[in-house]
């Protein structure tokens, strides 16, 4: 029982599930919590962690009990994340702020797309890069959305 004032800290538990099947666990799990009442906080399917789910709760038993006979469920990680552990799933940052001039980077998406380019020019606030495409016979400067580049190698 908790004091007066007293903070209940959060805590994080990670189920190893087979790779793609993330999303179903999930769900499955998502399900099985509302309908027995289970008092899970939240259910977070990071997508650049693959093969694990992280479930908050008060303790790992909450988490055993709602992941039990679920299919693609392998186990529980031993031991608790704490909120700093998984903050870099949850913040969300944009490509642009890893993005430099001259960067080599993959268009992802787009008339272009599967094109290597470098980058010659940033417009941080318009969220736009202006890149040469570096398979094309001429330099042809083409501004696109940030979103639809990868970063394949920081430039010189």
């Amino acid at each position: 029982m908790k004091g007066l004032g007293e903070k209940e800290e959060t805590r994080f538990f990670t189920l190893s599930v087979t790779v793609g099947q993330e999303l179903n666990v999930a769900r499955i799990m998502a399900g099985r919590i509302e309908a027995n009442n289970i008092p899970v906080k939240a259910i977070l399917v990071p997508e650049n962690l693959k093969g694990y789910v992280i479930i908050e709760a008060d303790g790992p038993h909450i988490i055993d009990q709602a992941s039990a006979n679920v299919r693609h469920v392998k186990s529980r990680v031993q031991g608790a994340l704490s909120l700093s552990d998984i903050e870099k799933y949850i913040v969300v940052k944009s490509i642009i702020d890893e993005l430099d001039i001259n960067d080599i980077v993959e268009v992802i998406s787009g008339p272009f797309k599967g094109m290597r380019a470098k980058v010659t020019d940033i417009d941080r606030s318009k969220e736009e890069v202006t890149i040469e495409l570096l398979e094309a016979s001429f330099t042809l400067p083409v501004t696109v959305h940030a979103d639809y580049v990868r970063l394949v190698s920081k430039g010189s």
